[in-house]
């Protein structure tokens, strides 16, 4: 049983993994395509610039949770 629950394991942190990766990604293009937040037209605005940070801040964080979380 011992190699069963590690492959269950295991493959449940592959799930969760993809599942969190996509959530990021989904969460990232309805704010940048679909509000218009990754596009400025001349310079960027207030808008875009916050974007942009809350962007780079997350995608740090999110791989830093990953990362903790992968080291078995």
């Amino acid at each position: 049983m011992g190699m069963e629950d590690d492959t269950r394991k295991f493959l449940i942190l592959i799930v969760n993994t993809i599942a969190i990766v996509l959530l990021w990604m989904i969460i990232q293009v309805l704010a940048g395509i679909y509000f218009e937040l990754g596009f400025f037209q001349t310079s960027p605005g207030w808008k875009n610039i916050l974007y942009y940070i809350f962007f780079a801040g997350t995608l740090f964080l999110m791989i830093r949770y990953l990362k903790k979380k992968w080291k078995l």
